[in-house]
């Protein structure tokens, strides 16, 4: 079902509404894409660039001679990745609202993969809701925690 979706970079600056028709998506471990955003994987979800409708133009990086990258200069969220002679583009599943709509399908630039960092079953787990040190600063900051 299609589903329009909203998202942005952590400012607000750079808001996007995108037609999404399904849950699949991936993750990309290609170096280009560890060193664009300092991960050792980035998760997409592939749209036609016709689904996807930014409110303020994205700021865009050349990232390759084939391959630029949108993102917002202020406050420096990724926002995906795109070559400009195709009808594709991907968004980061980070930047959405909500994107627990989506679901891995498969991983790209395997060659690259850090498996140390896919297996992680069974590693503690923290809720920063629950870190005293992290809720200390926001309630002195801002008086809340973030929503």
């Amino acid at each position: 079902m299609t589903e329009c979706m909203t998202g942005g970079c952590a400012c607000g600056r750079i808001r996007f509404t995108a037609q999404v028709a399904s849950d699949d998506a991936y993750l990309c471990h290609c170096r280009m894409c560890q060193r664009a955003t300092g991960s050792v994987s980035i998760a997409f979800k592939t749209l036609p660039k016709a689904d996807v409708a930014f409110a303020v133009e994205p700021d865009w990086y050349q990232s390759s001679p084939i391959a630029r990258r949108p993102y917002c200069a202020s406050c420096g969220t990724s926002l995906g990745f795109a070559y400009p002679d195709s009808e594709k583009m991907d968004l980061t599943i980070a930047s959405f609202d909500d994107p627990s709509r989506f679901k891995p399908h498969y991983h790209f630039g395997s060659e690259s993969l850090q498996r140390a960092w896919l297996k992680t079953e069974g590693l503690p787990e923290y809720r920063t809701d629950e870190y005293p040190v992290l809720t200390e600063r926001w309630m002195k900051a801002v008086g809340k925690l973030p929503d």
